[in-house]
């Protein structure tokens, strides 16, 4: 086959992916989220975000941020355990692993009993952390702004139980500085949460970081690919207080 050849193939695989997934994310998910709400929360979403947050574009940007965590690390909205296997074990000392779905933190149980790693997982909100002030090396975020109910009050708190010479790193999805791509993401912000475990694609990262006195030490951003673009303007970097 020619490279021609390879390059409609790779075309085709992108309008296949966008077909189907725009079939499910606005009609097929919502449909079964009308019909039975607590069916879709209990056996559908906690499989729904596992899938998402371990695709490999995403798991290609916790890579870039997990092995820099050192110390006594905090992770907030730790979901399914998606980042415990790039943790660099001789740079941490523990983890403290926040998050408030029990049929996620099952998951992530399953995924710390395969890693040498010191971990302690707490059924929490982010916006209410039962940790000591000033007590953390390394706050880790990723992906889990976007669906926080309150984050300035999350930001507020990381503030609170970050050392003073504590990092906050995060890799996070938000809104898109294209005005064609953050029309789709406002106009969407209805009824995305719903099926997506609170996830809101249109909260402006950068933004939210400064408004809450955060210094910003590192800024990328990038879509991610082979991801929709209105779910894939991503946001990375550290931060101090």
């Amino acid at each position: 086959m020619t490279l021609s050849h390879f390059q409609k193939l790779d075309k085709l695989k992108k309008y296949i992916y966008l077909l189907i997934s725009n079939l499910l994310l606005f009609l097929i998910f919502p449909l079964i989220r009308l019909i039975s709400k607590t069916y879709y929360e209990k056996n559908i979403l906690p499989k729904l975000i596992n899938f998402t947050c371990n695709s490999r574009p995403i798991d290609y940007q916790r890579k870039k941020v997990i092995p820099e965590a050192k110390g006594k690390v905090l992770e907030i909205g730790i979901g399914p355990g998606s980042n415990l296997k790039h943790y660099d074990t001789d740079k941490v000392i523990s983890i403290l692993g926040v998050d408030p779905s029990k049929e996620l933190n099952t998951i992530a149980k399953k995924r710390a009993d395969k890693n040498n790693l010191n971990i302690e997982f707490l059924i929490e909100s982010a916006s209410n952390l039962s940790v000591e002030s000033e007590s953390i090396d390394t706050v880790v975020s990723t992906y889990a702004l976007c669906s926080i109910p309150e984050p300035n009050k999350t930001l507020q708190e990381i503030k609170r139980v970050l050392k003073k010479d504590g990092v906050f790193i995060f890799s996070e999805h938000g809104l898109s500085p294209d005005k064609s791509v953050s029309f789709v993401q406002n106009s969407t912000d209805f009824f995305y949460p719903k099926i997506s475990g609170g996830c809101h694609t249109n909260r402006d990262i950068e933004k939210l970081l400064l408004e809450n006195n955060f210094n910003l030490i590192e800024m990328n951003n990038i879509y991610l690919p082979g991801t929709q673009k209105f779910l894939g303007y991503n946001y990375w970097g550290k931060a101090t207080v």
